[in-house]
């Protein structure tokens, strides 16, 4: 694996059950990099970004996710890779019971953080990161909706991740709003040196933030012209 590749796929055929989805895909994403996946529903996309994440096992081709060779995982290994990632969806799946710091507390617990200072450090970092600093005593229902998704960005942040996977992120969100948590991404890609793979059906956000596209189309993948960041 090339030391700044943090995804490679080489001639990869995604199936759902038995039903082929994608065939020959080739795709590589480096560190710090901000890509774009577009494509119609039902083109496939959440299916890539399952199989990148190992929600869906590598059955034909060759991948490599965060050093980790996707084919070669287990139910051992699966825990290892994720904890590299960060995963923010459109439904932000917040504990509604529990109060911001709970809510990111529960993944550093689940991830095997013990440090009481460590855990309450890092919380306090991911806050300052997305903006939301002294927020850690608030309910997910008191918070705006372009809130509680920059805390779910925190929480995908927790560890440290290597590759962001958004899958629209601002699929519930106003237009000013989305354009907020976009620009959000942007940044923290920059300044972690984090991979953002970015699924959206919003070309709008395309057109005012251009970069990098990767489009899924009649069972394929294809890489579109990269526009100047």
């Amino acid at each position: 694996m090339y030391e700044n590749t943090i995804v490679r796929l080489r001639g990869v055929t995604i199936f759902q059950k038995d039903r082929k989805i994608l065939e020959r895909v080739d795709l590589t994403i480096s560190r710090g990099e901000f890509v774009y996946l577009i494509g119609k529903t039902g083109s496939g996309k959440s299916s890539l970004l399952k199989t990148i994440y190992a929600a869906l096992p590598l059955r034909e081709g060759k991948g490599d996710v965060a050093g980790f060779d996707l084919a070669a995982l287990d139910r051992k290994t699966i825990p290892l890779l994720r904890r590299k990632l960060g995963i923010v969806f459109q439904d932000f799946n917040l504990l509604s019971d529990r109060d911001v710091e709970a809510n990111l507390r529960f993944v550093l617990d689940a991830t095997g953080w013990k440090d009481e200072k460590l855990k309450k450090d890092r919380i306090a970092e991911v806050l300052q990161q997305v903006d939301l600093s002294g927020c850690e005593r608030k309910m997910p229902h008191a918070l705006s909706g372009g809130e509680q998704q920059r805390i779910v960005i925190a929480r995908a942040l927790l560890n440290r991740p290597e590759l962001l996977i958004a899958d629209e992120p601002t699929g519930n969100l106003d237009p000013e709003t989305s354009d907020d948590i976009l620009f959000l991404l942007r940044q923290l890609a920059q300044k972690n040196n984090t991979a953002v793979l970015f699924a959206t059906h919003d070309y709008r956000i395309l057109e005012n933030f251009p970069s990098r596209i990767i489009r899924c189309l009649n069972g394929r993948v294809m890489d579109e012209e990269a526009f100047e960041v």
